[in-house]
C-alpha cells in the first residue's frame, strides 16, 4: 500500500479535482511524465512538430521528443513572459497550411499537431487567443501548467482550458508531494486512456499480467499521494503567502531604477511562484553581476532558463523569430520566493 495502489492516489486525484475544476485528474511520477502521455493522447506522433515555447524548462521539449516528435519553438511576450498568440499567429499564416483537417509546417512538411504554452513563473499566458489560434489552425492544444496550481484565467484555474493540462509537484513547486505530477482533463475518455498508459496499460485482472500496448509505469506512489492531500489542504494559505511577498517585494523596489517586479497579468489571478525582477534594457549587462553578488551574499536567486534553441540537443530543431525570448533571457531575476518568507527576512 505504498506503492501505486494505496488509496491517497485515488484521493488526491478527487482533490485535485475539486481544486481545480477539471473532470478528470490523473496522478503521475513527475510532470514530465505528464506532459509525454498528455501529447501521447493529443495525437502527437513521430514525426509531428509541436510548438513549444523557447523560454521554459527543458521538460517541456524532452517530453516532444520522447513522443518522436520535434519541438517547434515560438516566441515569448513580455505581458505575460508566455507564447506571444498574435506574433504566432502571424508566424503560422506565412508558414503552414491547412489541409485535411491538419496544419502542415510548409518547410518540412511535417504536422503541427499541438501547441504547448507554459505558464511562466505562475503567470497565465493569454490562454483565449490562443485557443482561437488552435482553432484556426486545426492544432491542438495542450497547457503545461506545471508551475502554475491555484493561478487562474479569468476565473478559471490554469491546465483545464485545452484538451490536456499538466501539472508539476517537483520539490520546488507551490505544493509538493516530493516528486509527482497530474494530468488534467474534462474528456473522459482521454482520462481512462491516461491511467491505462501510466499504469503499464495492464489489463485489471486477479492475477494474470495482460498489457494491451506498450505502457508506462508512471503512477504515482501512495506514499507521495499521501503528502500531497495534506499539502493541498495547505494550499490556500501557502498561495496567500506568496502574494504577501509579492508585496513586500513591490514596497522594496520601490523607486529602484534598474527594473520592474513582475505582476499579474490582466484579468489573471496569478499564484506568484517565482518572484520576478525584469531588468530594464539599459541595465541588461548588469544581470550576471547582480547574480554574482548576490550568491557571494547567500542569497538563492537566478536568471531564466536558457532559451531552448540554444541548448545544445535542440539547436537543430524548427523556430520562428525569438526576439522577445532572447531580449527577456538577458533580463530576468529570480528572487527568493518561498512562501517560508515573511517581514522579518
Amino acid at each position: 500500500m505504498v506503492s501505486s495502489v494505496g488509496t491517497y492516489v485515488d484521493k488526491f486525484e478527487r482533490m485535485l479535482e475539486q481544486y481545480t475544476g477539471a473532470r478528470h485528474a490523473v496522478a503521475v511520477v513527475n510532470g514530465t511524465a505528464g506532459l509525454h502521455i498528455a501529447l501521447k493522447l493529443a495525437g502527437v506522433m513521430p514525426g509531428d512538430e509541436v510548438l513549444v515555447p523557447a523560454l521554459t524548462f527543458v521538460a517541456s521539449a524532452n517530453a516532444v521528443t520522447y513522443c518522436g516528435a520535434s519541438p517547434h519553438f515560438v516566441d515569448s511576450e513580455e505581458a505575460t513572459l508566455g507564447i506571444d498568440p498574435d506574433k504566432l499567429r502571424e508566424y503560422l499564416k506565412n508558414t503552414t497550411e491547412q489541409r485535411s483537417g491538419a496544419c502542415f509546417n510548409k518547410k518540412t512538411g511535417k504536422v503541427i499537431r499541438v501547441i504547448l504554452p507554459m505558464h511562466t513563473f505562475g503567470h497565465p499566458v493569454r490562454l483565449e487567443e490562443l485557443l482561437k489560434v488552435a482553432r484556426d489552425f486545426y492544432i491542438n492544444l495542450v497547457e503545461d501548467a506545471a508551475e502554475s496550481i491555484g493561478s487562474l484565467y479569468h476565473d478559471k484555474h490554469t491546465g483545464t482550458f485545452g484538451l490536456l493540462g499538466v501539472l508539476s509537484f517537483n520539490g520546488n513547486k507551490t505544493i509538493t508531494t516530493g516528486g509527482g505530477g497530474a494530468i488534467l482533463t474534462n474528456n473522459r475518455e482521454l482520462a481512462q486512456k491516461a491511467k491505462h498508459l501510466t499504469t503499464t496499460a495492464k489489463i485489471p485482472h486477479a492475477w494474470d499480467y495482460r498489457h494491451d500496448e506498450i505502457g508506462y509505469n508512471y503512477r504515482l506512489p501512495n506514499l507521495n499521494a499521501a503528502l500531497g492531500c495534506a499539502q493541498l489542504e495547505h494550499l490556500p494559505g501557502f498561495l496567500e503567502s506568496k502574494r504577501r511577498l509579492y508585496h513586500l517585494y513591490q514596497a522594496a523596489f520601490q523607486g529602484f531604477i534598474g527594473g520592474d517586479l513582475f505582476s499579474e497579468p490582466a484579468g489573471c489571478q496569478s499564484n506568484f511562484w517565482l518572484q520576478t525582477l525584469i531588468l530594464n534594457n539599459e541595465h541588461k549587462k548588469e544581470l550576471e553581476p547582480i547574480l554574482a553578488k548576490v550568491h557571494e551574499e547567500k542569497f538563492l536567486a537566478r536568471p531564466a532558463w536558457t532559451p531552448l534553441n540554444q541548448l545544445a540537443p535542440f539547436q537543430h530543431f524548427p523556430s520562428m523569430d525569438l526576439q522577445t525570448t532572447e531580449n527577456l533571457a538577458q533580463r530576468i531575476l529570480n528572487l527568493p520566493s518561498s512562501t517560508c518568507l515573511g517581514p522579518k527576512d
